[in-house]
């Protein structure tokens, strides 16, 4: 029997305290509350803050007695700059915590905002490598809310953030485990404006996460069951999402699958993600549509180590080919269906600084959770299959 969509409520703690379903977005004032915020900023990008949703919440916010700011200086693939005039906006209004609303971008601006309060050191000696998150002063670190309006990065229930180096053109993934947002509020009645584009660009970054940390080396069976599940959310509804967008069920079963992503990507993640980074630096894609044209040919690269392995994932998501083919053959029946690119070609990318991307990608931290090892060869392989659309 299929819920109906008013069932599809709840409030998590994993470990993020989450309040989960259409509508919840009233409950701001009282999550500020919750964790203390009395003047917050609401940090957002340009194209939502001008919208009927932020409007409606700086006003309800404001009738509750909880005077919001606002920045939106975000851009889409976000850089230092951003981060570092909302610290300025941040200081200059007097604010004591942080709204981070929105897309990837301006969730990972938001939260890398409050982590960098009290820092010293640049943001970028906090990449996650090692024991890097030590260095930082974690005294002084804002609270975050954390509320998504799309359905791919998860970042409202991860612990770090990804900004581009404007120096060097590398995407940086920063860590720490007080990037965590104090609560989530995940109300899909929020998505129900993407574009058919944006519902699957950010879709198929959900996929790519769930789908890398299952593969991703290592014993963490919690993280295995968050992501098969999380994929089989992604088989039902990604295509109805994109086909219907008013469709508030398949939405909030597609918001819950990339929170799950984030959540299990703990474990790991791989070369889709490690591939996909350079190009975002260099030609400013849209992430999660670059992890979806990706996703074929780093599973036939990584087929060896993970045929079992994904051979009980088509099973557990219904497929009536329950074999690696068959669920190659999903994943490439699903971008053809929600009109992903093929290949880097048809993407826009040209083979120019395949070389360079691949010593970019050898050093990009996902590199290392790939269940096969990948250097710069192994990687550059990938990309000119990838520019080919060359699958064995």
């Amino acid at each position: 029997m299929t819920p109906n969509v008013t069932s599809l409520r709840g409030n998590w703690n994993y470990p993020t305290r989450v309040r989960f379903g259409a509508g919840r977005i009233s409950e701001m004032a009282d999550a500020c509350r919750q964790v203390g915020i009395k003047k917050p900023l609401l940090v957002t990008d340009r194209g939502l803050a001008g919208l009927k949703m932020v409007k409606d919440l700086l006003a309800a916010n404001e009738a509750a007695g909880i005077p919001t700011g606002l920045y939106s200086d975000v851009q889409p693939n976000p850089v230092w700059k951003n981060v570092a005039d909302g610290i300025q906006a941040y200081r200059d209004g007097g604010h004591d915590g942080v709204i981070a609303f929105g897309g990837g971008s301006p969730l990972d601006v938001g939260k890398s905002i409050a982590f960098m309060l009290p820092q010293t050191r640049p943001l970028w000696d906090f990449e996650d490598f090692g024991d890097y998150y030590q260095r930082a002063e974690t005294e002084g670190i804002a609270p975050i809310i954390a509320v998504p309006t799309t359905a791919g990065t998860g970042s409202e229930v991860g612990r770090g953030t990804v900004i581009t180096d404007e120096t060097t053109h590398t995407k940086k993934i920063i860590f720490h485990p007080k990037m965590l947002p104090s609560v989530a509020i995940l109300d899909p009645e929020l998505t129900v404006g993407m574009s058919t584009k944006m519902t699957v660009g950010t879709g198929m970054d959900a996929l790519a996460h769930n789908l890398e940390a299952f593969c991703a080396p290592g014993f963490h069976p919690l993280a295995d069951g968050i992501a098969m599940e999380g994929v089989r959310l992604i088989h039902d509804w990604l295509a109805v999402a994109a086909e219907d967008g008013s469709n508030v069920e398949a939405r909030a079963y597609m918001l819950a699958a990339a929170a799950m992503g984030a959540t299990a990507f703990q474990k790991g993640l791989g070369a889709v993600h490690a591939l996909s980074h350079p190009i975002g630096a260099l030609y400013d894609t849209h992430h999660g549509l670059t992890n979806g044209v990706f996703l074929p040919y780093v599973l036939d690269f990584n087929r060896i180590a993970i045929e079992d392995r994904i051979t009980r994932l088509a099973a557990l998501i219904g497929l009536e080919d329950a074999t690696f083919d068959g669920f190659m053959a999903w994943i490439l029946e699903l971008r053809r269906a929600t009109n992903t690119p093929h290949t880097l070609a048809d993407f826009g990318v040209n083979e120019d600084r395949f070389e360079e991307m691949a010593k970019m990608a050898e050093v990009d931290p996902p590199a290392l959770g790939n269940p096969v090892p990948v250097k710069a060869p192994e990687l550059l392989a990938i990309y000119r299959n990838a520019y080919a659309g060359t699958l064995r």
